[in-house]
């Protein structure tokens, strides 16, 4: 695994750069931002994700650490491939990414070329409580608030996802009745829970 590079950018391109390193030259696709302030001859540090395909290996760089995370944690989202996770940071921060999937907004996911409605909504599921949120913390009410918003959020889900909203209502609650705390305060185990009950094929109501 190729964590990072560091050399001299030999040529740039606007969405890659040439870095040299030891007398080799890896080709590194990175965000236009990254492209626009890198200039021939600077040495770029960049942390780098190596993919690997069955007829070609790719570098993916990026200017943080943090960025370089939250990459992996997009290509873990069932439609998301490494252009379109790269398409998400070249338009989104990663605090805006966590902001987004903090209040359960995919809006700015669907900004994103190539990421459609439902992928968008894939990414704000599967990214909750992956990624730290900016804003400060609320006080008082928000445990109970985001605990009892946790459901809403599975049942928009299960419809995003083809299930009738009574169905998606009657199989969370359902669920949620015998689920464990753990699984009771996070969507995505939530949803996994809701997903197993309700089954491939069946989408009757799920009785109390």
């Amino acid at each position: 695994m190729i964590s990072s590079v560091r050399g001299t950018a030999v040529h740039v391109d606007a969405d890659a750069v040439v870095v040299e390193v030891g007398g080799v030259g890896l080709h590194v696709a990175v965000t236009p931002q990254v492209a626009r302030s890198t200039h021939l001859g600077d040495v770029v540090t960049l942390h780098t994700s190596l993919i690997v395909r069955e007829d070609a290996l790719s570098l993916f760089g990026f200017e943080t650490r943090e960025e370089l995370t939250v990459f992996g944690l997009l290509l873990g989202v069932t439609g998301v491939g490494p252009k379109s996770a790269l398409g998400v940071l070249a338009t989104l921060t990663v605090p805006q990414i966590g902001d987004a999937v903090a209040a359960d907004d995919d809006a700015p996911f669907r900004r994103v070329s190539g990421i459609g409605p439902k992928t968008a909504k894939l990414i704000v599921l599967q990214l909750a409580g992956k990624i730290a949120v900016t804003r400060p913390a609320m006080t008082g009410g928000t445990d109970a608030a985001t605990a009892a918003a946790i459901p809403a959020q599975v049942v928009q889900a299960l419809v995003g996802l083809g299930w009738s909203e009574r169905v998606a209502i009657e199989a969370v609650d359902a669920v949620a009745a015998d689920a464990p705390d753990p699984d009771r305060s996070s969507v995505p185990a939530l949803l996994r829970r809701t997903l197993a009950a309700l089954g491939p094929a069946r989408k009757e109501p799920v009785s109390g």
